[in-house]
């Protein structure tokens, strides 16, 4: 599809001797001028800047603070119940026993 955009542009272009037609030119704003365009840039740029410092204070606010760590819970009986072992041992792949 965009190769047929390409080629039906060039053969327009070629046609008309390959010319510049300033009112052909595409226009992305509603007739902002380069100026305007370079403030407005320049300000979405900055917004930016403060959002990632105050994402990366956030963050580190966040992170610093401590979190409660509970108590074991008791061994009951019916928690992990092993009625074939692991082809890996006697414990889960990922738990770490602590053996004696």
């Amino acid at each position: 599809m965009s190769s047929a955009i390409v080629r039906s542009t060039l053969r327009t272009a070629v046609r008309r001797g390959a010319r510049f037609n300033p009112a052909s030119r595409r226009s992305f704003s509603a007739g902002a001028s380069a100026e305007e365009e370079a403030r407005e840039a320049s300000k979405w740029e900055k917004i930016t800047y403060v959002g990632i410092v105050a994402c990366s204070i956030l963050a580190v606010v966040n992170l610093s603070k401590g979190h409660p760590h509970f108590e074991e819970p008791p061994a009951y009986p019916y928690l992990h119940i092993r009625n074939k072992e692991f082809p890996w041992g006697p414990d889960g792949l990922f738990e770490v026993k602590e053996h004696h």
